[in-house]
């Protein structure tokens, strides 16, 4: 029941059953009165009965008398029963849920968010227990994200920490071998160079992760979407990683076998992003001399498959499901001068879902990996007039 209903019928209640009592009582002395006093006419008949009549008159009025007064005490009780039983209703229809919410407020205060507010009726307290613990739920899963964030974060600060010490420790022995005049010859100094170049071209590329972290974790990430044609876009894309790797040591074969004229709605620059981390993994983990990598493009229905195989260390079967979840690091003692942030398989993983596609990999240990990825086609859809 409503407390609203609640309280008018309690109001009734208290007048109500009073005053059914008062005029039940009423007509009890009317009635009584009335028999009383057809006695008395049947007794003037006779003045020996006259007499009697009189007596007991009298002792009729006394009895009336006495009689209205225990209808009256009666009523006083019943009023005030009628109004302690309506009042505790009341007061526990209402008192009982207070305690149940300050109980809960108290538990919130104290950071405790792990206990459950039953709602039990329809009532007001029910509708308001219900979206306490819906408050309650939200609250909840707002400081566990917060948490999980905060220890992202942490974890973020950390690994860029430790991988920003190993190229500025690198760079600064290169840089004091150049003061002291270790690099004394054009070779000596040429490699010096070079390899500051290189070490400076690292530190770059985590700073440009930590800013594209902060983006993905706001919801930020730029893209602009076109048509590109998936021939033309990889063809590029293997003409410039074929450049890269070479001073790496390792060779690229790369395979198209999708439609010259298959088109694909996509952010080029973020997709570009996608194989960038990919093969960076790849070239980071690769344990062969030469190293080879091997990029296909193929045609799979509605989607475009994209395969990214190396012959590097591999996988563990344990690690392979986390691999794309954010911060998972297979090395996980960093005694390895591997470096990374621990986002780029978590970033490729967010490019795709938004651009509506998916990515997965495969891999053995000491045999390779391989990245898969897909995107949707680009069709066009006929216009019926």
């Amino acid at each position: 029941m409503k407390l609203k209903n609640r309280i008018i019928a309690g109001f009734f209640m208290v007048i109500l059953v009073p005053m059914l009592l008062l005029f039940a009582s009423l007509y009890g002395i009317g009635y009584s009165q009335a028999r009383e006093h057809t006695q008395g006419h049947i007794s003037v008949e006779s003045p020996a009965s006259y007499t009697i009549s009189i007596e007991q008159l009298q002792d009729g009025g006394a009895t009336v008398r006495l009689l209205m007064k225990d209808v009256f005490v009666s009523i006083f009780l019943i009023l005030i029963f009628t109004s302690l039983a309506v009042g505790l209703w009341l007061y526990r229809s209402v008192s009982v849920p207070l305690v149940k919410l300050k109980i809960a407020t108290q538990n919130i205060k104290e950071g405790n968010l792990d206990f459950e507010l039953k709602a039990e009726g329809n009532d007001e307290f029910a509708e308001l227990f219900r979206n306490f613990d819906e408050m309650r739920q939200r609250l909840k899963e707002s400081t566990e994200e917060k948490v999980l964030l905060d220890k992202e974060s942490k974890e973020l600060i950390s690994n860029i920490s430790h991988d920003l010490k190993t190229p500025i420790t690198a760079v600064k022995g290169y840089v004091e071998g150049i003061i002291d005049g270790v690099a004394d010859t054009p070779e000596k100094m040429d490699r010096y160079v070079r390899t500051i170049y290189k070490k400076t071209n690292e530190m770059d590329h985590l700073i440009n992760e930590l800013t594209f972290y902060s983006k993905i974790d706001t919801n930020r990430i730029p893209y602009t979407f076109s048509k590109l044609n998936v021939c033309s876009y990889f063809d590029d894309c293997a003409e410039e990683m074929e450049m890269e790797l070479k001073n790496e040591d390792i060779s690229l074969g790369y395979s198209n076998t999708v439609g010259r004229d298959v088109l694909v709605i996509a952010d080029g620059e973020q997709i570009r992003r996608v194989i960038n981390n990919v093969i960076g993994n790849a070239i980071k983990y690769m344990d062969k001399t030469p190293g080879a990598i091997l990029l296909r493009v193929r045609d799979v229905g509605d989607f475009i498959q994209v395969e990214i195989e190396d012959n590097g260390k591999g996988i563990a079967a344990k690690d392979l499901p986390y691999i794309f979840d954010r911060f998972y690091r297979t090395d996980v003692s960093r005694n390895s001068s591997k470096g990374g942030s621990g986002i780029g398989l978590s970033v490729v993983r967010k490019i795709l879902e938004d651009h509506g596609g998916k990515a997965w990999a495969t891999s053995r240990e000491g045999q390779g990996t391989t990245i898969y990825f897909v995107l949707r086609k680009y069709q066009e859809v006929p216009i019926h007039e």
